[in-house]
Formats: C-alpha cells, sequence, structure tokens
C-alpha cells in the first residue's frame, strides 16, 4: 500500500467535499457516516489538513468543515503532502538514509522514476476534476 489509511481516508474526504458541498459547512459526522469511516478518526484527518490550510472548520449547530478555496485550486497532491508530507516524493522508497545518485538503493533508479510519475500525476488532478468524475461516471467513495 503505497498510501497510509489516514491518507486514503483523507483523499476520500476531500473528495466528497468537492462533490457534496463545496462551498457550505459539512458536519464531520455526517461525512463520516456517507464514507463509513469513523468519526474520532476522521477529525483528526480533518485538523491536519485544516492545519495545512485546505480546510475551514466551524464550531456550532450549523458548524463543519469545508474546502478552504475552490475544488478546482486544491490538487491531489497537496493533499496528499498535508497527510503524509513531503518525504514521499523525496526519500529512499527503502527508508535508506543517503540514498541518492551517489549511494544509490536497489530501487533508487527505479523508485526516481515512479516517484517523479506519481508527483506529476496528482498535480495534474484537481479536486474539481476528481469529483465531477465521481459523480458523471457514479464512482464510489466508500467500501460497501
Amino acid at each position: 500500500m503505497l498510501l497510509s489509511k489516514t491518507c486514503q481516508y483523507g483523499v476520500r474526504a476531500m473528495i466528497y467535499l468537492a462533490t457534496d458541498s463545496p462551498d457550505k459547512y459539512v458536519s464531520v459526522r455526517s461525512i463520516s457516516s456517507a464514507l463509513d469511516i469513523s468519526f474520532h478518526f476522521l477529525t483528526k484527518i480533518f485538523q491536519r489538513l485544516t492545519r495545512y490550510g485546505l480546510l475551514l472548520s466551524y464550531r456550532g449547530p450549523n458548524g463543519g468543515i469545508k474546502l478552504s478555496r475552490p475544488a478546482s485550486q486544491i490538487t491531489l497532491k497537496e493533499v496528499v503532502v498535508a497527510i503524509e508530507g513531503p518525504e514521499l516524493f523525496t526519500e529512499c522508497v527503502l527508508g535508506l538514509p543517503g540514498c541518492g545518485a551517489d549511494r544509490p538503493c536497489p530501487l533508487h533508479h527505479t523508485w526516481t522514476i515512479a516517484r517523479d510519475d506519481l508527483a506529476r500525476m496528482l498535480e495534474g488532478e484537481t479536486l474539481d476534476q476528481i469529483g465531477s468524475s465521481t459523480v458523471r461516471e457514479r464512482l464510489r467513495l466508500r467500501h460497501r
């Protein structure tokens, strides 16, 4: 699994926000229920995305979270970096310190190509694009 469970859930939730109510505050509980993700786990993910500046949160009876800017201006790479950190796109796939062109690991050259391709793919996809295709093609965001 390339992306952690936290990142998978975060990406799914951000796509949901882009498709459901991109300009309105949505309760975390309703998102948790719609995506079948633990409320407490999702709350922690949203806290991280809010600190990174991708979400706005509002407390109160009509509170919840919403995208901090239009879905067309948020890339999947931003979401992944907010959750996983930039290391996914910079560090050795085997976790070896000092891996690089001078001291490569056995997967260095292959991983460098795949990592750069992944970064380009994620940079080229916005929440708006993914959300539109999710709705249009009736793609699923939950297990059941």
